[in-house]
Parts: structure tokens; C-alpha cells; sequence
């Protein structure tokens, strides 16, 4: 996602259903997210649907780390050895 200008991201919900194809076109260009307002106050936030998968995908990295430290803190762990050894146990050894 690209800085952007916050006073240039903020629309009234009716500026927006009158120029909703010129405002999808600005956020597709810019990637720049808008927020629309309803009487004065923030209503929703538009993104591109790149930044939207930006951010998702941050959001589940952020979690499967916070998961596997979890495991480490919580001793759910295997040590590498033992790991490599049951892969090659079931799988063989690599380069045969």
C-alpha cells in the first residue's frame, strides 16, 4: 500500500454513490485506500483488491507466527533431528 493523502481520502457515502466508477478507477491507479464518511463520520474503507490481499496475506503470516511461538513458549516443539529423521524415514533420503 502507498502513502497516501489523507485529506484527499475522505468521501461523503453520496459524492461516492455519484462517483463510485471514478473513485474505483483512483483506487485501482493510486492503490491508495479512500475512507467513506456517512454524516460526518468514518463508514468504511475501500481498498484495491492488491492492497486488500496485502493485507491479508500479512494478517495470516502475523498469525502463524504468533501461533508457532506460541507452540515454542507452550514446548510443542520437535527437535530438528528427530524431524529430518521421520521424513526420511518416511519419504527416504534426499539425492538417492
Amino acid at each position: 500500500m502507498c502513502a497516501f493523502r489523507l485529506s484527499e481520502s475522505f468521501v461523503p457515502i453520496s459524492d461516492f454513490k455519484a462517483q463510485a466508477a471514478d473513485w474505483l478507477r483512483k483506487i485501482a491507479e493510486t492503490g491508495d485506500p479512500v475512507v467513506v464518511t456517512q454524516n460526518g463520520r468514518p463508514a468504511g474503507v475501500l481498498l484495491s483488491p492488491r492492497a486488500f490481499d496485502e493485507l491479508t496475506e500479512r494478517a495470516r503470516l502475523v498469525s502463524a507466527v504468533t501461533e508457532g511461538l506460541a507452540d515454542a513458549e507452550g514446548g510443542r516443539v520437535h527437535p530438528h533431528a528427530s524431524v529430518v529423521a521421520r521424513l526420511e524415514e518416511r519419504f527416504g533420503r534426499a539425492g538417492k
